[in-house]
């Protein structure tokens, strides 16, 4: 179980954290090889619900500062705590970002060891808020650290997101690469995806690699980075 109460926040953030019951697994993203880690990605496991039950009742309340707070802290301290070397994934809401004292209390806490490991993955929802997202990018570029843009394929501006968040990887969903090895028509898809991102200096992930036929097409397709159930599942 993730502990919070010896951070230096605030009162009413640290008393709505010690309500959360949460652990955090990780999941590993392979280079083409399958077998060498770049990044392993943190994904928050709560005890009493499913992550998209508490993400659910926590927006309902309009609380999902603290979930954002929770995820940053908390995937850090189990990474941390493992003893993990590689970078490091961390889902964030696109509409959220920490306040500055929060982000000092981060770095203060963490020190210098985020600084160029830390990947900050955008999810699908909730809506974006521009503000935001510029206090977030700026802060990520500041400690040198990477943006990942996730679930690419599966919303219908996927490009204009692309190019308006300008990440450093692109996910794609597990929607655009199931069974590619037998579609002829996901192939075409993936492989124009695949090389219109790499024209825009993208990192592509493939996600959700779950057959040694869907990993080797995507190898050949040119895909940088798999990710999936084939290669490793979250532990």
């Amino acid at each position: 179980m993730i502990l919070y109460d010896h951070l230096a926040l605030s009162e009413d953030i640290l008393e709505a954290l010690s309500q959360l019951n949460i652990d955090y697994v990780f999941q590993p993203i392979f280079l083409k090889d399958g077998k060498t880690i770049y990044a392993r990605e943190a994904l928050m496991r709560p005890k009493e619900m499913s992550v998209t039950d508490l993400i659910a009742k926590y927006e309902k309340m309009d609380k999902l500062h603290v979930i954002e707070i929770a995820t940053f802290f908390g995937a850090m301290q189990a990474y941390t705590l493992r003893g993990y070397t590689e970078k490091i994934s961390i889902n964030s809401f696109p509409s959220d970002c920490m306040a500055i004292e929060e982000a000092e209390v981060f770095r203060d806490y963490f020190g210098d060891d985020i600084r160029g490991r830390m990947i900050i993955e955008m999810l699908e929802y909730p809506s974006l808020s521009v503000k935001k997202w510029a206090m977030k990018n700026e802060s990520v570029r500041y400690m040198d650290n990477m943006i990942s843009l996730d679930d690419y394929g599966t919303g219908i501006n996927d490009m204009d997101k692309v190019e308006f968040l300008n990440p450093d990887i692109v996910k794609l969903d597990r929607s655009l690469i199931s069974d590619v090895d037998k579609d002829v028509y996901k192939q075409a898809n993936c492989r124009d995806i695949i090389e219109q991102l790499h024209h825009m200096n993208k990192l592509v992930v493939a996600e959700g690699v779950e057959t040694k036929e869907e990993f080797e097409y995507l190898v050949g397709l040119g895909a940088d980075l798999f990710q999936g159930y084939y290669l490793a599942r979250p532990a």
